[in-house]
């Protein structure tokens, strides 16, 4: 699973929209469908109901939007440890 596409599933999980996902990451509606279905297709299993122009998580994609989140703040962390490290190592401390 790449970050990107994690950071596109929770986007979408928390606007409860493709498109409205899209726009909070400046991204095309197109390219979150292709990250959600690619995901999906990666992990054999529906993350996302959409009914009726309503969208919501199944039981996986509640796991995923749990794990996601996590991930990413790790990620995150990991890369300002990096970050404060680098400024140690070239004297500008």
């Amino acid at each position: 699973m790449e970050l990107e596409k994690l950071r596109i599933f929770l986007a979408v999980a928390e606007c409860r929209s493709f498109s409205l996902g899209a726009k909070k990451l400046y991204i095309s509606h197109s390219t979150t469908s292709r990250a959600i279905a690619a995901l999906e297709e990666e992990l054999g299993v529906e993350l996302l109901r959409r009914d009726n122009r309503v969208l919501g998580l199944t039981p996986a994609g509640e796991v995923l939007r749990e794990e996601a989140a996590l991930l990413l703040r790790q990620a995150g962390s990991a890369a300002e440890r990096v970050r404060q490290m680098g400024k140690k190592t070239d004297g500008s401390e």
